[in-house]
């Protein structure tokens, strides 16, 4: 089939809201990563979405609502805690799992009581929503199981054939997922970091948990807070393993025979094989912004094995950390 190449104006805006109102699926920008939207009320499209990407059916979808309003009709119960969340960060990077409507179909969510939602601040995401005048189901729109999707190029790369259009806008400005929370345990609970901080959620939730599986791997047989921790996420066909350093990267890297680097940029200069600078140590948001290209183009160093130097787990540098041992499917080295 195939995918059209819609502007971010007015007029790809409207045809993208005509496509999705008509039962078909669109990758869209967010401020996050794109995703691949269809209307969260139709399950044939929901099915289309989870085709192209080769999604497992057990995975749950996030629902990107445009206000308040919408929020009401996707989820059965609102707390106030949830309200207290929406007012200090949406629109934005952070998604809550709330009790769900009977409006969601039950493939939205894997057949969870539960409905994933958040609300986008990217003004093409959002115009699109409330053009359509629908909530929109959209993970990301990609091949499942590869790196995300920041730009446009990349959309086309994974899903060009299998998708009815890509909005084709800039680069998404964070670079990584949205913050996943749930509010339907007590306490909650943080199930995915992301722009949203760990520190910024306590100024509402003091006393929110880090789920187990935001920094490890979780036990085999052992249920999971979220269906989607299952799954290797975010890898390259190369292999990944994550170096947890405070020094000696480059030595390390240099020793090893045959490999590449995903490094910080004040490495380069030290670093001797093939490499990819993605982001400054020093400044975590550049490297949630460089990731996900980074991780696509270790593909193209020529190593079977490329080392990733993980920055400390803390801030926005949690998402990333959180990225990069999934992308390593759970092997990391300490220096």
């Amino acid at each position: 089939m195939e995918t059209k190449k819609l502007p971010e104006t007015g007029e790809g805006i409207s045809e993208a809201a005509r496509i999705l109102a008509e039962g078909g699926i669109v990758a869209i920008p967010t401020e996050t990563v794109y995703g691949l939207a269809a209307s969260a009320y139709d399950t044939a499209a929901i099915e289309r979405v989870f085709s192209a990407k080769g999604r497992p059916q057990d995975n749950p979808l996030i629902v990107h609502i445009s206000d308040m309003e919408m929020l009401r009709e996707v989820a059965a119960k609102i707390p106030k805690e949830a309200e207290q969340l929406a007012e200090r960060f949406w629109p934005g990077p952070l998604t809550m799992v709330l009790p769900r409507g009977e409006k969601i179909p039950a493939s939205v969510s894997a057949g969870l009581s539960t409905v994933a939602v958040r609300m986008p601040s990217h003004p093409v995401a959002h115009n699109i929503i409330k053009e359509s005048g629908l909530p929109l189901a959209a993970p990301s729109a990609n091949v499942s199981g590869s790196p995300s999707p920041t730009k446009a190029a990349h959309v086309l790369e994974d899903l060009g054939g299998k998708i009815d259009g890509v909005v084709m806008a800039g680069d998404c400005a964070v670079g990584v997922e949205s913050t996943v929370i749930t509010l339907c345990v007590k306490p909650p609970r943080l199930l995915r970091p992301g722009g949203v901080t760990l520190d910024e959620l306590r100024l509402v939730l003091p006393d929110i948990e880090v789920d187990p599986a935001v920094l490890s791997e979780p036990e085999a047989g052992k249920p999971v807070s979220s269906p989607g921790m299952k799954y290797k996420h975010y890898s390259p066909r190369c292999n990944v393993i994550m170096v947890c350093a405070e020094s000696g990267f480059a030595d390390f890297v240099n020793n090893e025979s045959d490999c590449g680097a995903i490094c910080f940029r004040a490495e380069v200069a030290d670093i001797k094989c093939p490499h990819i600078v993605y982001g400054d140590e020093e400044n975590p948001k550049t490297l949630a912004e460089g990731l996900f290209s980074a991780l696509r183009e270790a593909d193209n160093l020529g190593a079977e094995t490329v080392y990733a130097h993980a920055p400390k787990a803390e801030g926005v540098g949690l998402a990333v950390y959180n990225r990069l041992i999934r992308a390593a499917g759970f092997r990391v080295i300490n220096l």
